[in-house]
């Protein structure tokens, strides 16, 4: 019951950062240690689940896809977004500043716990510092304005899932970019079934042939990809800067000449909550540390 618990804590973790465009849910699964158990049940969707099934060998089937785990943690997830989306959006559009200033306390706080157990070298040095440009690059890209079709709601599951699960990268900026992130947040709110199920059918696809991609990258060079992702992450908080108008990054000066305050005390409190929770996560990890191994 206790790993039941913490898994849909951290799925609970994970849906609130996936809701906000610039934050990543799968940032959340890197520092909470979740990561690669959560790329390896993903992949374990596999030629040997499906002849389990056929054979009716459903506890065993249970066990090989690691059910549990993702059962509680994509309950997690889902609760979170249903439940918090209006939240999320209401606190982007009158609170910026203190939201922001939250996520940013959360991801420095972890930032040395992610890169302390990399042996470092001068080519994992360099695929750190290329996964912040990176990252920087991709969050500098301009929003579009679009009126989509309802194809492209299959596509945008795709393109978010992928980011979703990639460390640094918000599923959710990237939603904004494509203009898809104003649609699916009315669909969610109002409950629109038909696009939805469109929605998750391109994260369902997502998932199965983006993790493999990445398990096979962490199986050949699991360090290097350690660096690349933590590089990642840095980069990512260049978009989450607290004082921003109009995705422009701005001084705390420059935003009180615009809006007649900084909301420099919320951001300060704000960032010692994010980074107190994230502490909190981490003593929750450690409690229950037993259960971050998969039941065989």
């Amino acid at each position: 019951m206790k790993n039941y618990v913490q898994w849909v804590i951290k799925g609970l973790a994970m849906g609130t950062a996936d809701i906000v465009p610039g934050v990543s849910g799968g940032t959340l699964a890197f520092i909470l240690g979740i990561y690669e158990r959560l790329l390896k049940a993903l992949t374990s969707f596999n030629v040997a689940a499906i002849r389990l099934l056929f054979r009716g060998q459903i506890k065993a089937l249970w066990q090989h896809i690691d059910g549990a785990f993702l059962l509680c943690l994509f309950g997690g997830i889902l609760f979170a977004i249903f439940s918090l989306a209006n939240l999320i959006v209401y606190l982007l559009e009158f609170h910026p500043v203190p939201l922001w200033a939250f996520f940013n306390g959360l991801i420095i706080a972890s930032l040395p716990l992610l890169v302390r157990n990399i042996q470092w070298n001068v080519l994992r040095g360099i695929l750190f510092v290329l996964g912040a440009v990176f990252a920087m690059l991709i969050t500098t890209l301009t929003p579009m304005q679009t009126n989509p079709s309802a194809w492209l709601f299959f596509i945008a599951g795709f393109i978010a899932i992928c980011a979703m699960i990639l460390p640094g990268i918000s599923g959710s900026f990237l939603l904004l970019i494509m203009g898809m992130y104003a649609p699916m947040t009315t669909a969610v709110s109002g409950l629109q079934f038909g696009v939805l199920i469109l929605f998750a059918l391109g994260c369902v696809t997502g998932l199965m042939i983006f993790a493999r991609v990445l398990t096979f990258a962490l199986k050949r060079a699991h360090d290097a990809m350690l660096a690349l992702l933590s590089g990642i992450v840095l980069g990512a908080l260049f978009r989450i800067w607290p004082w921003q108008i109009e995705n422009q990054l701005v001084s705390p000066t420059a935003y009180s000449e615009n809006f007649g305050s900084s909301q420099l005390g919320y951001a300060v409190l704000a960032f010692i909550i994010g980074a107190l929770v994230i502490r909190g996560l981490l003593q929750l990890e450690k409690l229950f540390k037993n259960g971050t191994e998969p039941t065989q």
